[in-house]
């Protein structure tokens, strides 16, 4: 595969100008559709991960754009394998697709609801000589299909007659043999070059019960069977597939044009979405959860859609993402700095502005009127969006700052708190520190310190104010869990690897457990985004979070290293 790091030079990308945009016009312009019929066709058998949101957008994102022509988009979970698929699967790409921003309305199938067609077409294919039930054994199979270099050879059952398969099909469907003893296989060309049209098997036994069906079938259609034909069922104009599937589609034709299907969809392949610092194997990610790497499907340091849902990516960042990536026909590596870029374009104009101290450290302003004395301080909830408005923080003599705020002996250009040294309190007065209280081990635990009430609003006379830092008031603060996420691998290409559980980062996430935030979060909403002033962007967490116990994850640090990179 060639290596290119698909970058966003062209953040402005016209949805309108891609090559399977352009072919969908052409066809439509040339009167072969009156409309056009996409459809997404998850396998029930995991959450959806990142490089499915590239999928839902591209199909649905088509019937959006075409939808003055009654353009649609289905939603088909093309459920075959029932020792793999489940109900909770098939609720959670519902809930993705939702949440990106989608709808399939009325169109909702599943391949499942067609097994009596699929069934009666696998006879058509015996009748008219071209299936026959086979008995070798899959390993034979597979010795018998050959190599990319050697044509294969025929099974001694290639020959067997029409009647005899018809009759041998009927007693697998009846459950007259076990797992594996028979198989249904399309007779094609065991000489062609392209080996998926090696007679495949289009039907297997598996005593299974299946999610839907329950035990009503216990042999199922392979996939490369199925999906075409639930395509013309369902009256597709064009199946978008992944390049893998390049190579299957002299199958897929060759199904279709040998079977009395209503209609004849077009496939076209597309390249997948491979973003760097991301595992996007189904397979592997479901090692992640059965191992125990992470919590569960949902863990915001999984690439699953519900993973990044719950750490906070708001959905128009990902359609920006996917937008700006765009569809094309090569290989190529994706930098996942495009996305974070994304997420922080979007939070920054949405998110609301609060203070919280992840790591506290006390702060007594001994000059302070009195105990009971507070004043209120208006703090702004978005600068870019001044009809956010603002809130008020109480100030009191006490108030909490950041740990990493002060520094006992500074180095040169540290123009945060010191000994004798001045910085504001943000939206505040200026405070001095004039005392370090410290435990018996030496750990500093308080900072006495003197403000200027002449202050607020303005600069001090004579002196500059280097810093402006954040705090929070010390009695009316709530205590909250802090989990700070990074990335989940240290390498580029985590599924290259040998062993992608050695790249895991061990830092992905650090949970703080007594972080202190202003007031105003009392109220903060699941599904709401906050930019913690200084530190990044925060959300509730949806899972664990509790009005008595608050917890919080990081979506995403302020820092953009990829905006920083393009100004160059």
């Amino acid at each position: 595969m060639e290596v290119i790091f698909i970058m966003a030079e062209n953040s402005d990308i016209n949805e309108s100008s891609d090559f399977i945009r352009d072919i969908i016009r052409e066809d439509l312009n040339a009167g072969k559709h009156t409309t056009t019929v996409t459809r997404f066709p998850p396998e029930p058998n995991g959450y959806l991960h990142l490089g499915h949101a590239k999928s839902i957008c591209l199909n649905f994102g088509i019937a959006e754009e075409n939808a003055s022509s009654g353009s649609r988009c289905h939603l088909r979970f093309d459920d075959t394998n029932p020792t793999k698929e489940e109900t909770e699967y098939v609720d959670s790409i519902k809930e993705d697709i939702k949440w990106l921003g989608f709808d399939w309305s009325d169109y909702l199938y599943f391949a499942s609801d067609n097994f009596e067609q699929l069934y009666e077409w696998a006879q058509h294919l015996i009748n008219e000589g071209k299936a026959y039930v086979d008995e070798l054994t899959a390993d034979q199979i597979r010795e018998y299909r050959g190599t990319l270099t050697e044509p294969g050879k025929d099974s001694p059952f290639r020959g067997r007659p029409i009647e005899e398969s018809l009759e041998i099909f009927s007693k697998m469907r009846s459950g007259e043999f076990k797992d594996g003893e028979r198989v249904l296989r399309a007779r094609i060309d065991m000489a062609d070059p392209n080996i998926n049209l090696r007679d495949p098997v289009i039907y297997r036994i598996l005593h299974a019960e299946h999610h839907r069906t329950g035990t009503d079938w216990c042999i199922y259609p392979s996939y490369d069977f199925a999906h075409g034909q639930c395509d013309a069922i369902e009256a597709i104009t064009h199946s978008l597939c992944t390049l893998e599937f390049e190579q299957h589609r002299p199958l897929y034709d060759w199904f279709i044009d040998n079977l009395p299907v209503p209609h004849k969809p077009r496939q076209i392949e597309f390249s997948k979405l491979q973003p760097t610092f991301t595992l996007m194997s189904k397979r592997r990610l479901i090692e992640m959860v059965d191992e125990g790497h992470v919590d569960a499907w949902d863990d915001p340091r999984m690439s699953t859609i519900s993973g990044m849902r719950r750490r906070g990516y708001p959905p128009e960042a990902l359609r920006s993402f996917c937008k700006t990536v765009g569809i094309t026909k090569f290989s190529g590596i994706t930098d996942i700095a495009l996305l974070e870029h994304a997420i922080r374009e979007q939070l920054n104009r949405e998110a609301l502005r609060k203070m919280v101290v992840l790591d506290p450290i006390k702060v007594s302003i001994t000059n302070w009127p009195g105990d009971e004395h507070t004043e209120e301080m208006n703090a702004i909830n978005n600068p870019g969006d001044g009809s956010l408005g603002t809130r008020v923080i109480p100030l009191s003599g006490t108030v909490y700052i950041e740990r990493d705020d002060f520094m006992e002996d500074p180095p040169k250009k540290f123009y945060r708190l010191s000994p004798g040294s001045e910085v504001r309190l943000r939206y505040s007065y200026c405070i001095t520190c004039d005392e370090v209280i410290k435990d018996s081990e030496g750990n500093v635990i308080e900072l006495k310190c003197t403000y200027d009430p002449m202050t607020l609003g303005k600069n001090p006379e004579g002196r500059k104010v280097r810093a402006a830092i954040h705090w929070v008031p010390f009695n009316e603060s709530l205590s909250a869990e802090i989990r700070l996420y990074e990335r989940t691998f240290t390498v580029d290409e985590p599924g290259a690897e040998e062993d992608w559980r050695k790249v895991i980062n061990p830092e992905a996430l650090a949970v703080l457990k007594n972080s202190k935030l202003e007031p105003s979060l009392s109220k903060a909403n699941i599904g709401t985004s906050y930019q913690f002033e200084r530190k990044g962007y925060f959300c509730v967490d949806s899972k664990n979070s509790s009005a008595d116990s608050l917890v919080f994850n990081r979506t995403i640090a302020l820092r953009d290293s990829w905006a920083k990179m393009n100004k160059k």
